[in-house]
């Protein structure tokens, strides 16, 4: 007869051999994350797993040093102010021209508010399909979160357009009333709108029945209950934004008529006039004087 015995074993001892080298191949266990040390979050991924990693130093802007865009300033940061206290408050769709202080300003909510509660989780447009899971995370923490998803746009057919949608105001299970989403866009619709899109539409008498698809398009902006419009700067507007910067970079001005032509072709030679033209006029400046 057959050593049973000797046999088992030896399967066992081949079982863990073949275990031992799969786990060489096995993802590893994404990271824990403690929730209650830091201020700022992303959201990561590795194959089929999503973890919150802490940002050991996250950019701090002075809400003060964003010029030329106060009314935007004022009703984003009473938004932020009646969510970090309870209240009822909207998730947020920043559109419009590029470098006017978009993601600068929900940066800026963090430096403001962070002492009262306020965090906030940066997630990359690809990762946008994981927000029921990291949302289910947060509910029940005493931390009000702003889920923030800078440069939006979609093409048709993208997983995270109706993961955005169901988070925002498309499920039946109510959304966690501690969190919030900030999205920033240089398009108001989020998604390419094409003229053969508008020959379909249908008219019956006097009144005019939009496709379908374009109805769908601009479904998802409707859905953000606070819209904030940003516009490009003028001269006066972008030279006091350079003023500004360069008064945080602690630069003693000798030669002001200089500086001004020197910071106008600064923009022209960019062909923009914005808060980050000036950002980025001012450190050059500085770095030569």
């Amino acid at each position: 007869m057959p050593n049973t015995a000797a046999d088992l074993s030896g399967l066992i001892t081949r079982a863990e051999s073949v275990l031992a080298r799969l786990e060489d191949w096995l993802p590893a266990p994404p990271p824990s994350v403690d929730l209650d040390t830091a201020i700022a979050y992303r959201w990561r991924r590795r194959g089929e797993r999503g973890w919150l990693e802490a940002i050991a130093h996250p950019q701090m802007l002075d809400l003060a040093r964003l010029t030329g865009i106060d009314q935007q300033k004022q009703r984003i940061s009473q938004n932020t102010q009646h969510f970090v206290m309870g209240k009822p408050a909207n998730n947020v769709l920043l559109t419009g021209a590029r470098g006017t202080g978009k993601s600068s300003l929900i940066k800026a909510m963090l430096t403001e508010y962070s002492p009262l509660g306020l965090r906030v989780i940066e997630v990359d447009k690809a990762d946008l399909v994981d927000l029921a899971d990291i949302t289910q995370q947060l509910a029940g923490r005493a931390e009000r979160y702003i889920i923030f998803c800078d440069d939006l746009s979609f093409e048709a057919e993208e997983a995270g357009y109706k993961a955005l949608k169901a988070a925002l105001d498309g499920t039946l299970a109510a959304p966690p009333d501690n969190v919030l989403i900030y999205a920033t866009s240089n398009r108001r619709h989020l998604m390419p709108e094409y003229m053969s899109e508008n020959e379909k539409t249908q008219h019956h008498g006097a009144e005019v029945h939009p496709n379908e698809a374009v109805e769908e398009k601009i479904s998802l902006s409707e859905r953000f209950g606070l819209w904030l419009s940003f516009y490009p700067f003028d001269q006066d507007a972008y030279l006091a934004a350079v003023a500004v910067w360069l008064d945080a970079l602690k630069v003693e001005i000798t030669d002001p008529e200089l500086l001004r032509r020197e910071a106008l072709q600064w923009a022209l030679a960019r062909g923009t006039r914005s808060g980050r033209t000036a950002w980025q006029f001012a450190r050059d400046y500085t770095g030569r004087n």
